[in-house]
């Protein structure tokens, strides 16, 4: 992918919903939530303070995240669906 997001940009690519519930009940598309787990497929290089040190972000690529509901922008790139947002919006790291 031909893609790097710039300073505390984050590119997101968003983990499938489940299809079915404990139960065995079939989701249908309709009621689907978008899940707000994803996997970090790019990050920019960090945040430039004032007297222009770079700091690097605490996420890297590979990395499991939540993140929050209304969080970041929907881009298609390379035909995939996939979310840039900043690190700020994502509220931790899955282990």
């Amino acid at each position: 992918m031909d893609f790097r997001p710039l300073h505390d940009r984050v590119l997101v690519r968003r983990v499938e919903a489940d299809e079915k519930t404990v139960g065995g009940i079939i989701i249908p598309d309709t009621a689907k939530e978008k899940p707000q787990e994803g996997e970090v497929v790019a990050v920019g290089t960090g945040t430039r303070a004032e007297d222009g040190k770079v700091t690097p972000l605490d996420v890297k690529a590979g990395d499991k995240i939540l993140f929050g509901k209304w969080s970041g922008t929907e881009v298609k790139i390379g035909g995939e669906e996939l979310i840039i947002m900043k690190e700020s919006d994502i509220l931790g790291i899955v282990a």
